[in-house]
């Protein structure tokens, strides 16, 4: 999945993609839980999104560990909360408000700061849900603030309708900080009436939940998980769709439509945020798709799930388009996005005459095949990969390369080169963005990749598929490379990306001299063997495998090494690594201790035994024969 997908959703819905987003971290080795803030920041802007809830994902990051074992842990509020000189909190206007107040009241302690962009984005959903649950008089929040001078809290808690421990009381702060393990930002604790831990998710059942979590015990959280499981047994159009205060949905200009007369019909639920540029370019081919199934006369009908927060590009949207959306801001959306687990977009999950789910995104479906993947059912789909076996079997360059006219790429020079004349090489396709950091990143080795195997093989040669936003941006990063293009905004890269289906950048896609694809994981064996990898078959990755097991042939499994004298190294596999013992990058073989995440190059860790035996050639160690 494409990052921008990610964090999209998670920024509407902080704690929806939690679980995703922390599969995403975990499965990249990024150590985002031991992160200082500084650090989150800086990863934050790498990724240029304001759509990041790095903070909102740390929180469930710690609850994961600590969370679910908690003891059940009694504070007193009032010596939790107050100081030898201050037994009050503060308002937003200044008025001073007894800390005795808060007994017998639920509390939520919210770990914030204005200089947090997850929390500017998560503080807005937790004043909807603060004057949802306070008329109810057993509920209140207090602020406490990490921001670093007062100008700042005064600004940040001026849009709060709770109270706050005053900027002045940084011990308490501090205190509380440690007290409830607050390794990121925002954080949110819940207690009960008697002080009494409920739970340090607050953030993520806030952002699953809503006010529907209220009193935020994990019993409630469980009766309402019971709940989801039970609807899903007896689902049907209008349990996903009406809410107890509405039975209808709306089509432009706010005219309301009983849900119940879509019952029978086959029905599209279009998840969209229309700010992301990836569902505004797809509503385009899905208005086509639902335009010619309704001249057909077909027993179909879609119900947009708007996923925005501002009403003008929401009704922009609806105004455009002539299905039935829910109304703006609904709190059945956020029901529904985590009813499917929605975790990219664009969504479309179909519902069945009967009610139930049919398929639980047909959007890629929707794009390749268009009018043809209706009805979306499981015999269609079979069908459609029949289909799509055959034409990969009579997959050609030019079947993938020529639409129309468009029968050519560009050299360096400008020049037209006929795809015809490509025929019969290996070709890399390279889906890359000047924009997109990690393609900056990779540009560079794939540069190197490419010379090394061009001076060996002529029968080779890679094609820049450009996402670029502007000619400008174009022509500086195609600068850089020495290879083939499209030239920019060609309309051939629609079709490319559906073919290779390509949901996030940079991605190389390898072609064999026949035109058929050998694998779209180029790029990773680039990073770990370079132009080695050539020509990217599975024979090559074979014998690249065997070759590294002979590598270690003769290593001892264990070692022990006086850098890492608390556990024993055992001989691993790693893909890329930085040694512990030199600060230099490695790859292939470490000698690892998973515990204490600690690796050595092979020739670092056994140098000291090259006295007995060991011989290093300067990357690797062998023993002596």
């Amino acid at each position: 999945m494409e990052y921008g997908q990610l964090f999209a959703i998670s920024a509407k819905f902080p704690g929806l993609c939690t679980r995703r987003c922390i599969m995403f971290f975990t499965n990249r080795n990024v150590s985002l839980f031991q992160s200082s803030k500084g650090s989150l920041l800086r990863f934050c802007g790498y990724y240029k999104t304001p759509n990041i809830n790095i903070f909102g994902v740390l929180d469930f990051l710690g609850a994961l560990t600590m969370a679910d074992n908690l003891e059940a842990d009694v504070h007193d509020v009032q010596s939790l909360l107050s100081s030898p000189e201050r037994d009050y909190l503060v308002r937003n206007n200044g008025d001073q408000i007894a800390i005795s107040t808060l007994n017998g009241k639920k509390l939520g302690l919210y770990f914030s700061a204005s200089w947090c962009p997850p929390c500017q984005r998560f503080t807005p959903n937790l004043v909807d849900i603060y004057n949802e649950l306070v008329v109810k008089g057993d509920f209140e929040i207090v602020f406490l603030s990490a921001d670093e001078d007062e100008e700042s809290f005064t600004g940040y808690f001026s849009k709060m309708p709770w109270l706050a421990v005053p900027f002045s009381d940084s011990q308490t702060r501090e205190v509380l900080d440690k007290c409830f393990k607050v390794n990121g930002i925002p954080h949110l604790v819940f207690l009960d009436e008697n002080g009494k831990l409920l739970s340090d998710r607050g953030v993520e059942i806030i952002g699953e939940y809503g006010s529907d979590g209220y009193p935020f015990t994990p019993e409630r959280v469980k009766e309402i998980k019971d709940q989801e499981e039970e609807a899903k047994k007896n689902q049907s159009l209008r349990s996903l769709l009406e809410s107890p205060s509405r039975d209808f949905i709306i089509k432009a200009n706010d005219n309301k439509v009983p849900v119940t007369e879509l019952e029978g019909k086959t029905v599209g639920l279009y998840f969209i945020l229309s700010t992301f540029k990836k569902s505004s370019d797809f509503t385009s081919t899905l208005v086509k798709v639902y335009n010619e199934l309704k001249a057909k006369d077909c027993n179909f009908e879609i119900v947009m799930i708007p996923l925005d927060d501002d009403e003008e590009s929401f009704k922009k949207e609806l105004d455009s388009v002539s299905w039935f959306s829910l109304p703006f801001k609904d709190k059945k959306r956020e029901k529904l996005v985590r009813y499917f687990e929605l975790s990219t977009l664009p969504t479309v999950v179909i519902i069945g005459t009967d009610g139930k789910t049919l398929h639980p995104n047909v959007a890629d479906a929707i794009e390749e095949h268009g009018i043809n993947a209706y009805p979306f059912t499981p015999d269609k789909f079979s069908e459609l990969e029949k289909i799509e076996k055959a034409r990969l079997e009579a997959q050609t360059l030019e079947s993938v390369l020529v639409s129309g006219d468009l029968d050519f790429v560009v050299g360096k020079d400008g020049a037209k080169i006929p795809v015809s004349d490509l025929v019969g090489k290996y070709i890399l396709l390279y889906f890359s963005a000047h924009w997109c950091p990690p393609c900056r990143a990779f540009t560079p080795k794939l540069v190197e990749t490419y010379n090394e195997i061009k001076s060996k093989h002529d029968a080779f040669e890679v094609i820049f598929i450009s996402s670029d936003r502007d000619q400008a941006s174009y022509d500086e990063y195609y600068a850089t490379m020495p290879w083939l293009a499209l030239p920019y905004n060609d309309k051939r890269k629609q079709s490319l990306s559906r073919i290779f289906k390509v949901s996030g950048i940079p991605l190389l896609a390898a072609l064999g001299p026949t035109g058929k694809t050998i694998t779209t994981e180029t790029r990773g064996l680039i990073m770990l063997h370079g132009a080695e990898a050539f020509p990217f078959t599975d024979e090559r990755v074979a014998e690249i495998e065997v070759a590294f097991a002979d590598m270690a042939k003769g290593w001892p499994d264990k070692v022990k090494h006086d850098s890492h004298e608390e556990h024993e190294l055992v001989l691993t596999r790693q893909q890329v690594f930085t040694c512990d013992g030199c600060d230099k990058e490695g790859k292939i073989w470490a000698y690892n201790c998973e515990e204490c995440n600690f690796d050595l190059h092979p020739e670092c860790a056994l140098a000291k035994q090259n006295e007995e035996g060991w011989v290093c050639d300067g990357e690797v160690c062998y023993k002596a024969s």
